[in-house]
Parts: structure tokens; C-alpha cells; sequence
């Protein structure tokens, strides 16, 4: 492929889901007269009172949290799926018709969510925490996630990070849905990881991150343990993908030091997001394990960063018009991305 097909209009295909993107690369000089946001406010307190899940504080449902002193979890007040029933049985997904119509199907749905603190410091981030205290984080996410892959298939660590994105509450935390059927965007990567494999009878991931260290033009920055990188097919303009160098499907199954390299490469990267847009950087990060509890050698475990800004703190990028109708669009190539977060990662590792 010629330098020149990458500075037209093209697209390019996810190899994890088969959906395509359209590159533009030719709009990334077009003069912006749209919105602009303000910045996301910056807590500076180490303890805000106002706080739900600052330590010692009430939450809105009455209970009073714990004076914890590392991260810490416990079960949302206000969960979008609930556990099956008080008897701790498991209730099997069902799919019903109403009227006998195929065109009127429910699914019943149930599991947990947990809420997950990341520190009791109410200013903190993945980008200010100790090296020591993003470990503690990590060793909760295994701990959760090792309990609720056993009863549920799908189990969804993310973190949203931002008010731009929503986030109504601006303490270091992140949450995990874990639900009984597998959700989109999940099936989506099981099908076509189980379909490589089934084929090639290696991990898609395995070698689509070895080309990508091959070729090394979007690569953002490795370690003996994970590789940074933009991913050829990226939707958002700064989106990167984490993957362990060690074929892994779970976090939960991840060793002593792969652990401790994955809290500087998170601090890294999360610090460098915040230094290409001078401001703490909103985004929305997720973590995608194999499904359930049985062996899954066609999975590789990654994880997902999703930060909306496109030109400055206040200017973001939106999925509207041709994006909602008919295929996702950029302006700013994966290359060029990743060439920008590369200018700005050796400051913040």
C-alpha cells in the first residue's frame, strides 16, 4: 500500500469486529467554527465532604463508606442489571416474542455492578497515582474479576474519566458490569477472534500486535510486557489499544511482573493524553477479557482507550450525521496519532 493511498479518502477494516471506518485525511486542515466545550473541572481537594465515595463520607443511599486507605469496592447503588434473585440462583438468558412476532424479541437480562475507587484521595488519576497505588488497582480489578467471570459470561471493567464523558462524579474510580449474556460489542470479538483462530490457529491479537511492532508506525511506546499502540482501524482520533506481549485471556491471569509493568504503562499513557491537551484528558477506557470461566485460547485480553478530543481541551470530536448513518469518520490518520502521543510519552514516562 503507497504513502499516497493513506493521504486520500479510504477505509479501513476492524479485523476485531469487520466494521469499517472511513479515513479522511485530506479534512484535517478544514477551519473549526463549532462548539467548543469548556474544560472539565479539576478537583483539588485530597477529601471533598460532598463526596459520595470519598472515605467516611455518606452515600446517597445512607450507607456511610469505610475509611479505606488503598482502592476499594463494593456494589452500586444504583445498578443498571441486578443479580438474579435473593436465593443466589442462576437464571439462565431467555428469549421471548411478544404476539409471536419475530420482530417484537426480549431477552430477559441480569448480573451485578460494582463500583471500584481507585484511591481515597479525591484528586487523584491513573496519571498522579504512585506506581504502588495503580498496582493496588489492578490487584483489586483480578480480584473481581477472577469471582464474577465464574457466574457470569461477559464482565466489563471500564472506567469513565471526565465530565465530557458523562462521569457524575470526579473522584478516581471506575466501575465493572458483569452480565449473563454477551453484549455487542462482545460478541462482535468473540466471533471474529474465534473465526482467526479457528482459521490460523493463533490468537488474532497475538499476531496483529507483532505486525504492529513489525511495522512500527503506530506504535506509541512498549515495555518487556505491553505494547501502546493506535490501531490501524481507530474511530476516535487519539484511540489506543493496550495488549500484554504474553498471550493472556483474562486479567486475572496475569503475573507478578506483567502487574507491576502495567501500572507505569498505564501512568504513561494516561499521562500522556493529559500532556498532548495540557488538561487532565477525558476519555472512556475498558478492559475486554474472554468470555465466562471456560478455556478461551482464541481471546486476548486488551484493553480499550477512547479519549473524544480532537483539537484542544474544549474542542471534541462528535459522531453525528454520516457517523450515525451510514459508517464512522476521521480526519486524522491512526499514523499521525500515533505520532503526536509519541512527541509527548517520553515526557511522562
Amino acid at each position: 500500500m503507497t504513502d499516497t493511498f493513506f493521504h486520500s479518502p479510504h477505509r479501513r477494516r476492524n479485523a476485531l469486529t469487520g466494521e469499517w471506518v472511513t479515513v479522511s485525511p485530506q479534512r484535517g486542515h478544514r477551519p473549526w467554527q463549532g462548539e467548543v466545550g469548556r474544560e472539565d473541572s479539576h478537583p483539588q481537594l485530597s477529601h471533598d465532604p460532598a463526596c459520595y465515595l470519598c472515605p467516611g463520607n455518606t452515600r446517597a443511599n445512607g450507607t456511610v463508606n469505610p475509611e479505606y486507605q488503598s482502592a476499594w469496592a463494593f456494589d452500586n447503588d444504583f445498578p443498571a442489571v441486578l443479580e438474579p434473585d435473593a436465593q443466589g440462583l442462576v437464571i439462565q438468558p431467555t428469549t421471548a416474542s411478544v404476539a409471536s412476532s419475530s420482530l417484537f424479541t426480549s431477552q430477559t437480562l441480569s448480573g451485578e455492578c460494582r463500583v471500584l475507587c481507585y484511591s481515597p484521595e479525591h484528586h487523584q488519576t491513573l496519571a498522579t497515582l504512585t506506581d504502588r497505588a495503580i498496582l493496588n488497582v489492578i490487584q483489586l480489578w483480578k480480584q473481581e474479576v477472577s469471582v464474577l467471570r465464574q457466574r457470569h459470561e461477559w464482565v466489563q471493567v471500564f472506567e469513565n474519566r471526565g465530565e465530557m464523558m458523562g462521569c457524575s462524579n470526579l473522584h478516581p474510580h471506575g466501575q465493572i458490569w458483569a452480565v449473563d449474556v454477551l453484549p455487542n460489542e462482545a460478541f462482535k470479538e468473540e466471533t471474529h477472534q474465534r473465526a482467526w483462530f479457528d482459521r490460523e490457529g493463533v490468537p488474532l491479537l497475538e499476531v496483529y500486535r507483532a505486525e504492529e511492532e513489525q511495522l512500527g508506525d503506530r506504535i506509541v511506546f512498549a515495555n518487556a510486557y505491553w505494547t501502546v499502540l493506535v490501531p490501524y482501524w481507530a474511530v476516535w482520533p487519539f484511540e489506543t489499544l493496550l495488549l500484554p506481549r504474553r498471550r493472556v485471556a483474562h486479567l486475572d491471569d496475569l503475573q507478578s511482573g506483567e502487574q507491576t509493568a502495567l501500572a507505569s504503562t498505564l501512568k504513561a499513557l494516561v499521562g500522556a493524553y493529559d500532556a498532548l491537551f495540557s488538561t487532565r484528558c477525558p476519555y472512556t477506557m475498558g478492559w475486554h477479557g474472554a468470555p465466562g470461566a471456560v478455556p478461551a485460547p482464541h481471546w486476548q485480553l486488551h484493553a480499550h482507550f477512547y479519549p473524544p478530543l480532537l483539537r484542544s481541551a474544549t474542542v471534541r470530536k462528535h459522531m453525528v450525521g454520516y457517523e450515525m448513518l451510514s459508517e464512522v469518520q476521521r480526519d486524522l490518520t491512526p499514523e499521525r496519532a500515533a505520532e503526536r502521543l509519541r512527541q509527548v510519552v517520553s515526557v511522562a514516562v
